[in-house]
Formats: structure tokens, sequence, C-alpha cells
């Protein structure tokens, strides 16, 4: 399965789901299914004696069910079982819960999104639009986020080009590109702003935010030009291509005599963002009605 994993959204809680772009199917965790509908303290407990009942009944959708590993509570990734849309209404069927039908429509609004992103890529980018302006980011700092994920994209393309492995070796070539322009690993920069499970990028300011795509658009250039061949030659060029930003990131420096790395995460920056907007309409004349 050429599997690309998602965290979905369904009345605010969590449901990891996986992207076949083969078959171009969702899969969503059951479990993950089992605790929105039914609130259970111990949804593995409600699923696994669920999952023997149906089986029991000869019910054929429990049997044809898979399992894919998906990232878990604890950042590892482990086999969980997943349905796909037409398994998953079957399962529902035997859940008793008043959330079953808005949960219906919330499958079939999932899928539709997907296949008319698929149609039309640039829904993707509306929507991802969307989401960070309510989150609070500014449109600036949000362009500059979305031509990141192109940026992204682009280099792993590449490294799939020259086979490098997803996973581990993605994480290692990350680590050493953020090595080589910051001067920290992915996992300390997280630390250096507070975050856990948080995307990084997702926390960058702007100038930091340009600088990781220097050294990403850079990674991918050499890579084009040196074609390496094995994963140490794909190290030496991840390298190459973060210390291009780095001289940059220190050149900035020198002239500016301010850190570009800052330790300030989307919470602060977001609230910086929004006491200057305060400051800046505090001395407007109010409207009559506001007296």
């Amino acid at each position: 399965m050429a599997q690309s994993d998602k965290i979905q959204l369904f009345e605010d809680k969590r449901i990891r789901t996986a992207w076949d772009a083969e078959k171009e199917e969702w899969y969503f965790s059951i479990v993950d299914v089992v605790a929105v509908l039914t609130d259970s303290p111990n949804p593995q407990t409600y699923w696994r004696v669920l999952k023997k009942r149906l089986k029991d009944e000869g019910n054929e959708t429990v049997t044809s069910c898979n399992a894919l590993k998906m990232t878990a509570a604890d950042g590892k990734r482990r086999l969980t079982d997943v349905a796909d849309t037409e398994q998953l209404l079957r399962i529902i069927q035997s859940i008793p819960s008043p959330k079953a039908e808005p949960f219906k429509l919330w499958l079939a609004q999932v899928g539709r999104e997907r296949i008319e992103e698929t149609i039309d890529p640039e829904l993707t980018i509306d929507r991802a639009l969307e989401t960070y302006l309510k989150k609070g980011y500014t449109r600036e700092w949000i362009n500059q986020r979305l031509q990141a994920i192109q940026v992204r994209k682009e280099l792993t393309d590449e490294w799939d080009a020259r086979g490098v492995q997803k996973g581990v070796e993605y994480a290692i070539l990350t680590d050493e590109i953020s090595r080589a322009w910051s001067g920290m690993s992915t996992r300390q920069y997280k630390n250096l702003k507070g975050l856990k499970k948080e995307n990084l990028r997702d926390n960058m300011t702007t100038l930091e935010l340009v600088l990781n795509m220097l050294a990403e658009a850079t990674t991918t250039q050499f890579s084009k030009d040196r074609k390496p061949t094995t994963f140490q030659e794909n190290l030496a060029v991840a390298k190459a291509g973060g210390q291009v930003a780095g001289r940059t990131r220190k050149d900035i420096e020198s002239q500016s005599n301010m850190p570009i790395i800052s330790p300030k995460n989307a919470v602060q920056l977001n609230q910086v963002i929004t006491d200057l907007l305060e400051d800046a309409t505090s001395d407007l004349p109010k409207k009559a009605d506001d007296k």
C-alpha cells in the first residue's frame, strides 16, 4: 500500500487515517472510531469484544479488515485494525450511538474532499489556508508556510528517486539539514520551542521558515546535480544543502545583531500579533454605541 497517514478530526476528536493512493481509498483506525462513537474509557477492549461477537456471528466485514502501522499516542508506530469506508459503515451499524448518523455524514465528507483534491490539487491549498487562518496565523506567514510545504514535497520526491527510505532515513537526512543550517537537530529545535508532537515548521518565524526552505531547496538541487547513489552520499548532499542556509543565517545575524533562531512557538508568536493589533487599534475613535 502506498500509504499516506493523516489525522482527521470529528467533533475535535482525532481519528488516524491512511490514504491508499493506488486504490484511492481511505482507511480509518477502528479503535479511534469506537472511541468517538462510544466515549468508552477503553476503546481497545470495546473493539476486541465487538470484533469477537461479529466473528462469532459470521460477519465477513471483520474478517476482511486489514491492520496497518499507525502512530500511537506515545509517538511509536504500531499495528492497528483499520477499515475502509464501506467496512466502517457496516461496523458502525453494530455500535449503538447517537453519533452514528453525524459520523456517517462526516465519512462522506472526508471521502468527497479527498476525491475533489485529487481532481483539483489547489483545493488542498485552499483548505490549508483556511485552517491556518482559523489558528490565527497572518496571511504573510501562511504564504511562506504553503511554499515550504511545496519545497519539502520536491525534496522528498527527489529522495524517493534516489532510493532513500521513508521513515528513519528521511528523519536522519532531515536532522542533517537542520543541524547544518540551525546548529540543532529537529528534536533539539523542538525542545527549544517547548514542542512535543507539534509540527516544527508550524512554529517557525518567517525567517526561520525561509532559511529552512533555502536549506531544503538547495539540497534538492544539489541532489539533482550530484545524483547520489548511496545513503552516505545523500547524507553529504543534505549537509551541503543545509550549510548554504547556515552561512546565510550567520550573514543575516552578523548584520542585524539579532539571532534568527527563536524559542517562541506558534502560540507565543500569534499572541505577539494579537497584541500588536490591539495596540494599533486602541487609539482609533470608537463608534458611538461602543462608548
